[in-house]
C-alpha cells in the first residue's frame, strides 16, 4: 500500500495522511495549514490526491489544524463519512463554523479597507460551505473495532490533548498502522493521561514538542504573579488561547487562584463566539475530562462570556483592568486580534501566551520579542509585556513521545514522524532511535512512501 504525507510533514500544521490500500483511500485527520504564508497558500491548492476518490476520512480531533480542510475536501469532490468520537463532532462543528465566520469577516475587512493584492478578497471558505461537512460526520465511541471492508478496520483510543482527542489503530492488509493525533501530557488538569499502543507495525508520530522539555514551572504561580504585577499597573492582561480545552484549562486555573484569594476581583472574561456551545460540549461528555457536574458550573460561573461582537468593542474600551481569554491560540485570528491591536502599544499590559506558537505565526513572533506586528495590513508597535506561561501546552513533551511508545509489545518496523518542525522531528529520531533501536523515518511534504 502508498501512504501520502499530504500535510502535516515537516510542520506543525495542515495534517493530512492517506493510506492508498488496495481497495480503499483514507484519510487520517484533513487539517488547515497555518503559519508562514507559503504553507498558507497551499489552503487553496488541490490535495494532491483526486478527493473524491477518497473513501473515508478518520478524524483524530476537532483542532483546526487537524480538521479545518474538511470543507475544502467536499468541495473537492470527497463524499464518503468522517469517523470521529462524540466530542470531536461537536468540537468539529463548533471549529468550522468559527473558522468560516472568521474568513468571511477578515475577506470583507481587507475589500472595506483595501489592504489585501486581490481584488475582491474572497474567504477560503464560507460558513455554507463548512456546513455541507455536517451531515457526513459519524460517532464512534472509542476502543470499539469498526469494519470499513474486509481487509480494513480501525478503533480510537484515547489521547488526552483535548476534548474527544484519540489516536487510531488501523488494521490494513494484515499490517497494524497506529497514528497517533496529539499526545497529552499525562499530567493534564483536566483530562486523564493519555493510553499507549501495545502492538503495531508502523506508528505516525507526532513530534510537535520532539526536541523540548516541558519546565518544571508552576503555572498557578505564574498566573498569579503576572495578573497581580498587571493589575498593580493598571494594565490589562491578554491570554491568546485556543477556544477549545486551552481556555477551559486556564478557566479552571483562574478558578482555583480566585478561589483561593490569590488574585484581585477584577472582570474574567472569555470572549469567543464558540465559548458558550464548547463549554456545554463539557457539560455533555463528562466521562472524557475530570470534573463533575457541580465543578463545571462553579468554574463557568467566574467567567463573564461574550459572544456578540459589539461586547467585544465595549470590553477593548472599558478602561478598567481585566483579564482576557479570547482565541486563537497562536494570534492567527479571531477576536484577540481586535484587543491586541488596541493593547500591544501600551506597556501596562500583558501578552500571556499558553501553548505551541507555530513558525511564522503572530504568536512566535511576540515570543520571539518582536518589536511590531502586522494585523488588519497595518504594523502595529509592541510595547505590552509577552510571557509565555509553560507547561499549559497541550501537546506532551520529548518524554512524553518517547513515554507514548513504550508499550508496543515488538518493536514496530519504522517510526514516521509527523506533526513537527524539521529540528524537533529530528531531535527525536535521534532519541527514538537510541533508546528503542527502531527505523525512524522524517517524511517531507508530499512525500509518498510504500509499505
Amino acid at each position: 500500500m502508498k501512504i501520502h504525507f499530504l500535510g502535516g510533514a515537516g510542520t506543525v500544521t495542515g495534517s493530512k495522511t492517506l493510506i492508498e490500500s488496495e481497495n480503499l483511500n483514507v484519510l487520517i485527520d484533513c487539517g488547515m495549514f497555518q503559519g508562514v504564508k507559503e504553507l498558507r497558500l497551499r489552503n487553496r491548492e488541490p490535495l494532491g490526491f483526486d478527493a473524491s476518490k477518497i473513501d473515508f476520512v478518520l478524524l483524530t480531533h476537532g483542532h483546526l489544524d487537524h480538521c479545518g480542510w474538511l470543507p475544502k475536501l467536499v468541495e473537492q469532490g470527497f463524499k464518503g463519512k468522517i469517523f470521529c468520537t462524540a466530542p470531536t463532532k461537536e468540537i468539529a462543528k463548533l471549529i468550522l463554523l468559527d473558522s468560516a465566520k472568521i474568513q468571511e469577516e477578515e475577506a470583507q475587512k481587507a475589500n472595506e479597507e483595501f489592504y489585501s493584492k486581490h481584488h475582491p478578497a474572497l474567504p477560503l471558505y464560507t460558513v455554507h460551505d463548512a456546513e455541507q461537512v455536517f451531515p457526513l460526520l459519524r460517532v464512534v465511541d472509542k476502543d470499539v473495532p469498526v469494519v470499513l471492508s474486509e481487509d480494513f478496520s480501525f478503533s480510537f483510543f484515547y489521547a488526552s490533548h483535548i476534548l474527544g482527542a484519540c489516536s487510531i489503530s488501523v488494521q490494513v492488509e494484515g499490517k497494524i498502522l497506529v497514528f497517533s493525533g496529539d499526545i497529552g501530557q499525562d499530567d493534564d488538569v483536566l483530562l486523564y493521561p493519555t493510553v499507549k499502543p501495545k502492538v503495531a507495525d508502523y506508528v505516525f508520530l507526532e513530534s510537535t514538542y520532539g526536541n523540548r522539555l516541558h519546565t518544571n514551572s508552576n503555572p498557578l504561580f505564574d498566573l498569579e504573579i503576572l495578573i497581580n504585577n498587571t493589575f498593580q499597573r493598571g494594565g490589562n492582561v491578554v491570554i491568546p488561547s485556543f477556544a477549545v480545552e486551552r481556555v477551559q484549562t486556564v478557566m479552571y486555573l483562574l478558578w482555583q487562584l480566585k478561589l483561593q484569594d490569590r488574585i484581585p476581583d477584577i472582570p474574567y472574561i472569555i470572549d469567543t463566539p464558540m465559548g458558550v456551545n464548547v463549554l456545554q460540549v463539557f457539560q455533555e461528555n463528562r466521562s472524557w475530562h475530570k470534573l463533575n457536574f457541580e465543578q463545571c458550573e462553579q468554574m463557568c460561573g467566574m467567567f463573564t462570556i461574550i459572544s456578540d461582537f459589539r461586547d467585544t468593542i465595549e470590553t477593548i474600551y472599558d478602561k478598567h483592568p481585566k483579564v482576557v481569554i479570547a482565541a486563537s491560540g497562536m494570534v492567527t485570528g479571531g477576536r484577540v486580534l481586535s484587543y491586541l491591536e488596541r493593547y500591544l502599544g501600551d506597556a501596562n499590559n500583558l501578552v500571556a501566551l499558553v501553548g505551541y506558537q507555530a513558525e511564522g505565526t503572530r504568536g512566535q513572533k511576540l515570543l520571539e520579542g518582536a518589536t511590531e506586528i502586522k494585523m488588519y495590513g497595518k504594523m502595529i508597535a509592541v510595547k505590552a509585556a509577552v510571557h509565555l506561561i509553560d507547561g499549559l501546552s497541550a501537546h506532551g513533551d520529548q518524554n512524553d513521545l518517547l513515554n507514548w511508545l513504550s508499550e508496543i509489545e515488538h518493536n514496530p518496523k519504522k517510526v514516521f514522524l509527523v506533526h513537527g518542525e524539521p529540528e524537533a522531528a529530528q531531535t527525536l529520531k535521534s532519541k527514538i532511535v537510541e533508546k528503542y533501536n527502531v527505523d525512524c523515518d522524517v517524511p517531507f511534504l508530499g512525500e509518498v512512501v510504500e509499505i
